[in-house]
């Protein structure tokens, strides 16, 4: 059992949350109990995640994608009430980490992808609102691009969405989770042989054609998995929850 201005404050001080200009708030976004003994964790904050915390006994649950975000309304949907609902009803808090989880050198998305795909995190990549949120993945001996696509089904679940414009080996990717597309042009700028986001974007088709560098589109869900889940395994690692 842990306390859960103590969790908190532990992800607050791992994460840096002030230090990013982000599209929501991140941290804590709704009170629970302060004793956690469960935690469950998930990309998303939407009312199928709460409802399988709810049935795991969770007093807290950890999102990638927190509820508010400024660019929803200020009023209430009923899809919002009822994800409220089940937070309140079964008394779970919430807590979300956004760009920070993205960007972060040790458990965010991007180094734990570069990680998951057998390349050495390098220098920061993909500058947004002032901050680099992800990394360059480099392999010294090159991965044909065949064997890196084969990688990102084993790692994301999933066969990506490709454009396989660039070089046979590949020694250097951009990787950005999630909805990045936008990076691909300082990819390009830099001269990497591959970008790796979650979703496309119109222009990806012809930029890559054009600059001769592949484009993988691995899904913005499954790209976000790893970083909130390594938050609930240092949790349970520091503070013995479940």
């Amino acid at each position: 059992m842990a306390h859960l201005t103590e969790l908190v404050g532990y992800l607050d001080q791992l994460l840096s949350p002030g230090d990013f200009a982000d599209y929501g708030p991140n941290g804590l976004q709704v009170p629970g109990p302060e004793r956690v003994e469960i935690v469950a964790t998930g990309v998303s904050a939407h009312r199928e995640l709460f409802e399988q915390a709810a049935a795991t006994g969770a007093q807290l649950v950890i999102a990638h994608h927190g509820l508010f975000w400024d660019f929803h309304p200020r009023s209430l949907s009923p899809a919002m009430k009822e994800r409220l609902r089940l937070l309140f009803d079964n008394n779970m808090g919430l807590a979300g980490y956004h760009l920070p989880l993205d960007a972060h050198p040790e458990v965010g998305n991007n180094a734990l992808i570069c990680e998951a795909l057998g390349l050495e995190r390098s220098e920061p990549f993909g500058e947004h609102r002032g901050r680099s949120i992800g990394f360059v993945g480099r392999s010294a001996d090159g991965v044909p691009f065949d064997e890196l696509r084969r990688r990102c089904v084993d790692v994301f679940g999933q066969e990506p969405f490709t454009w396989d414009s660039g070089p046979e080996l590949v020694r250097s990717v951009g990787v950005v989770s999630g909805g990045a597309a936008s990076s691909f042009v300082e990819a390009i700028a830099v001269g990497l042989d591959a970008f790796l986001t979650g979703e496309p974007a119109e222009h990806v088709m012809a930029d890559a054609r054009e600059s001769g560098t592949h484009f993988i589109g691995a899904g913005h869900y499954a790209t976000e998995t790893l970083g909130v889940r390594r938050l609930g395994e240092l949790l349970a690692e520091r503070f013995g929850v479940e």
